[in-house]
């Protein structure tokens, strides 16, 4: 199955502060880079952003950072006819402009799960199921999906 990371899961990567969420993106990150999974260059946009804008990372780091994420992810970006789609689930489904510029590009991109804290957990919007990963009770989908390393 198909999937790919909202720029939530990529923060949680740098964010040693964030405890739990910190291993758990790492570990997500760890074997997503073993499935059917990419980032969008949306996603790696809005790491960038936020890590800087909050400190977490210095310019530096962060460009780093980004090399190293798409080093083991391939990243995807929105073709121009993204646009009227996403524009549409602004309209139809009450997404975010943003949310529905991420949503948009996976989808065209044939992503079943995207990974995130973001939306509404378990909602399915055309193909795209959202799955919170830090939920317990998604562990098990996770687990299945994303297969751990095999030492």
């Amino acid at each position: 199955m198909r999937l790919s990371l909202d720029a939530n899961i990529l923060v949680y990567l740098v964010d040693v502060d964030a405890g739990q969420r910190h291993q758990q993106a790492v570990d997500l990150l760890s074997r997503a880079s073993g499935a059917d999974c990419f980032l969008t260059l949306q996603s790696l946009g809005e790491f960038f952003h936020v890590v800087t804008r909050k400190g977490k990372l210095s310019l530096a780091d962060a460009v780093t950072a980004v090399e190293n994420i798409r080093a083991a992810l391939p990243v995807r970006a929105a073709r121009p006819d993204i646009l009227s789609t996403a524009l549409s689930a602004v309209l139809d489904h009450g997404l975010s402009f943003w949310d529905a510029m991420l949503w948009a590009t996976v989808q065209q991109a044939g992503c079943e799960l995207l990974l995130s804290e973001d939306f509404q957990d378990g909602r399915r919007l055309g193909r795209v199921t959202f799955v919170n990963p830090f939920a317990p009770a998604n562990q098990a989908l996770l687990d299945r999906e994303l297969p751990p390393p095999v030492a």
